[in-house]
C-alpha cells in the first residue's frame, strides 16, 4: 500500500519548495562526502597524538565507509516504507551526535567506533537525500540539473575536504574537523523539518535482517583482509582465510536476496542493463577515487614534508575542478547525453592518472597540479551523469532502493580503495612503487568505466 504524501504548502509554493529541498539534501550529502575526505589531512596529527600505524589509522577512514556502504539499503528501504523526510532528519541527528564524540574520543579505539556510527547517520542520509530529490525533480532534464547541482556541493566537499581539514587542523585541532559538523547538522535538520515535503510511503517495504548482516559481514571483512595484506602479505594464510569468509559471505548474500519475498536489494534490478553498468561504474570510479585522495595525501605529508594546511590547500585545485564539472553537468549532458558524459569524463579521469606515472618522492607540486585537476574535471562529469541514468532506470516507486544501491555500490568502492590503495603503500620503501601501482590501477578502472558507460542504452524497471 502506498500512502499519499501531504498537499504541498500554498504559501510556499512548487517552486519555493523544489529550491529547499534541493539546499537541504545537498547540505546533507555535502557533509557525509566532507566527512570521508577530511579525515585524510588528520591522519598523522591522530597518530601522533594516539600512535597507530597506517594499516591502524586506515581503519579511522574505512569504519565510517564500512558502515556507509553496509547500512545505505536498509536505509533507502526504510526510508521508502516510513518517509523519506523523517528518516533523513534521523539520520541528520544520529550523524551530529556521533560527530561530537569523535571530537571528544579519548582514544584511537573510541574515536574508531564514533566513526562506525557516524557511517551509519552517512548511510541514512544519502539514499533519503537522493529520494527526496527524485521525487522532487522527477522531469529527466530538471533532475540531471538538479542532480548536478546536489553533487556539486557533494563532490567539491570530498575534495574540498582536505583543504577544510587542514585549515581548521592548523588553527584549532584536529578534533575540530569534527565540531565543524554540528552547526551544519542544526541548520539542516531545521531546513528538513521546516521546508522539505513528505515522499510517499510504500508499505510492502521491509527490513531484510539475514541480507543486512551479510553485508555488514563481507565488506567489514574484506576490508581488513586487505588492510592486514598490507602488512602480513597477500599470500598470509590468514589473510587467503579473510578472503574466503568474504566471499562466502558475498555469496550468502546473493542467496538470501534471491529467495526473500521482500529482500533489501531486489536482485530484479539488475535486469536493466542500466542499472547494472552504473551501479558498477559507481564501485569502480570510488576505488580510484577515494583511493587516490588517502594516497596522495600520505604522499604530499610523508613525501613531500608538507603540512596539513599545505596538504589541503594543494587539494584546492582539485576542488574547483570538480565543482566547475558538476555545475557544468546539465548543460553538458543536453548536449553530449548522460552515456557519452560519462565516457568522456571517464577518459579524462584515466588520463589524468596515466600521465602522473612518472612521479616520484622529489617530483615537485607543480609536476602534479594539472593532472589531479584532469582527475577531479574526470569524476565531476561522470557522477551526476551516473546517478541521474541509474535514477531513470527505475520506476520512480523504486527510487529509494535504487539510490541506496548506487551509494551502497560507491561506498564499498571507497572500503576497497582505501583499503587497497592503503595496502600497496604501507611499507616506506616501496612507497612510490606502490603509489604507481594505484595510478595504473585507477587508470584501468577509469577505462573501463568507459566501456561500460558506452554500451548503456536507455531502459526502465518497473514495479512489478
Amino acid at each position: 500500500m502506498i500512502d499519499e504524501p501531504r498537499p504541498v504548502d500554498e504559501g510556499t509554493g512548487r517552486v519555493g519548495q523544489r529550491r529547499w529541498t534541493l539546499f537541504a539534501t545537498s547540505i546533507g550529502f555535502a557533509v557525509v562526502q566532507l566527512d570521508v575526505s577530511v579525515v585524510n589531512v588528520a591522519i598523522r596529527p591522530i597518530g601522533e597524538e594516539f600512535g597507530g600505524g597506517v594499516s591502524a589509522l586506515q581503519w579511522v577512514v574505512n569504519a565510517y565507509t564500512v558502515a556507509f556502504a553496509a547500512l545505505i539499503l536498509t536505509a533507502g528501504a526504510l526510508g521508502d516504507r516510513i518517509g523519506s523526510k523523517r528518516v533523513f532528519a534521523a539520520g541528520f541527528v544520529l550523524f551530529t551526535a556521533a560527530s561530537v564524540a569523535c571530537a571528544l574520543a579519548p582514544s584511537l579505539g573510541a574515536l574508531i567506533a564514533a566513526r562506525a556510527v557516524q557511517g551509519v547517520g552517512a548511510a541514512i542520509l544519502v539514499p533519503c537525500s537522493l529520494t527526496l530529490l527524485n521525487h522532487g525533480y522527477p522531469e529527466p532534464g530538471k533532475r540531471t540539473r538538479a542532480v548536478g547541482l546536489w553533487a556539486a556541493g557533494a563532490s567539491a566537499a570530498l575534495a574540498g575536504g582536505p583543504l577544510v581539514g587542514g585549515v581548521l587542523i592548523a588553527a584549532i585541532g584536529w578534533r575540530s574537523i569534527f565540531m565543524i559538523n554540528v552547526p551544519i547538522g542544526v541548520v539542516a535538520i531545521w531546513l528538513t523539518v521546516r521546508c522539505v515535503m513528505e515522499t510517499p510511503r510504500s508499505r510492502d517495504r521491509g527490513v531484510d535482517l539475514p541480507g543486512q548482516a551479510g553485508a555488514i559481514v563481507a565488506l567489514a571483512v574484506l576490508a581488513g583482509t586487505v588492510i592486514a595484506g598490507g602488512t602480513r602479505g597477500f599470500t598470509d594464510p590468514a589473510v587467503l582465510a579473510g578472503f574466503a569468509v568474504a566471499v562466502l559471505a558475498s555469496a550468502g548474500f546473493v542467496v538470501v536476496e534471491a529467495v526473500r519475498a521482500r529482500p533489501m536489494l531486489p536482485l530484479r534490478l539488475f535486469r536493466s542493463p542500466t542499472f547494472s553498468a552504473t551501479s558498477a561504474i559507481g564501485l569502480l570510479i570510488n576505488v580510484a577515487f577515494y583511493g587516490l585522495i588517502f594516497v596522495f595525501t600520505l604522499f604530499l605529508q610523508g613525501r613531500q614534508g608538507y603540512s596539513p594546511l599545505q596538504a589541503g590547500l594543494a587539494f584546492a585545485p582539485v576542488t574547483a575542478a570538480v565543482m566547475i564539472a558538476n555545475l557544468s553537468a546539465g548543460r553538458v549532458a543536453a548536449v553530449a547525453g548522460e552515456r557519452w558524459m560519462i565516457v568522456g569524463g571517464a577518459l579524462l579521469m584515466a588520463g589524468g592518472c596515466a600521465a602522473l606515472l612518472g612521479i616520484d618522492s622529489g617530483t615537485r607540486y607543480i609536476g602534479l597540479v594539472a593532472q589531479l585537476v584532469a582527475v577531479g574535471c574526470g569524476i565531476g562529469l561522470v557522477v551526476p551523469a551516473m546517478t541521474s541514468s541509474l535514477l531513470g532506470s527505475v520506476d520512480r516507486s523504486l527510487s529509494g532502493v535504487a539510490s541506496g544501491t548506487l551509494n551502497s555500490a560507491r561506498q564499498a568502492g571507497s572500503v576497497i580503495g582505501v583499503a587497497l590503495f592503503g595496502a600497496l603503500i604501507a611499507t616506506g620503501e616501496r612507497f612510490v612503487l606502490g603509489l604507481h601501482a594505484a595510478l595504473a590501477i585507477s587508470a584501468v578502472l577509469a577505462v573501463v568505466t568507459a566501456v561500460l558507460a558506452a554500451g548503456v542504452r536507455a531502459d526502465t524497471v518497473s514495479t512489478p
